[in-house]
């Protein structure tokens, strides 16, 4: 998939071992920590389970943003679902619709697969994200996190 995005081509693909890692120093840019086990795990996972797809956004010859899409069945009794697990944009690619055509990307890549319902979850304080995901079209669903600690 090729979209035109701000100065260069954006170029939409299936992110390769030489992307991942940038995509290790976006993260620690946009998140203060570096997690390469997490990136890697997900670069072995859409290669090894046909359900995952792991999206990379290229602009004039770096990476623009990701994205990490997997379809999951019957998690908490829902029928398959896509979840997208993670989108992020470098910092520099904002405001550029990069996150859109990536979002955009891994849908298509659901709906390829037979999957109407998109899935993600969020931080409540995230309000960027949230913002984000809402203009996409998502709203909240019938289902709700809880969580404890199990110390």
């Amino acid at each position: 998939m090729n979209e035109r995005a701000g100065e260069g081509e954006l170029v939409i693909k299936p992110v390769t071992l030489e992307d991942v890692p940038a995509i290790v120093g976006i993260d620690a840019e946009v998140t203060g920590s570096a997690k390469a086990d997490f990136w890697y795990g997900c670069y072995a996972r859409q290669n090894t389970d046909a359900k995952c797809r792991f999206l990379v956004a290229h602009r004039d010859g770096e990476v623009a943003g990701y994205t990490f899409g997997a379809i999951q069945a019957w998690e908490f009794g829902s029928p398959p679902c896509g979840w997208v697990e993670v989108i992020s944009v470098a910092p520099q690619y904002r405001n550029a619709h990069v996150a859109t055509k990536l979002f955009d990307a891994v849908v298509a890549y659901f709906r390829d697969n037979g999957i109407d319902t998109v899935r993600t979850m969020l931080h409540i304080d995230d309000h960027q994200l949230i913002s984000f995901f809402r203009m996409q079209g998502m709203a909240a669903g019938p289902y709700i996190e809880l969580e404890m600690q199990a110390d």
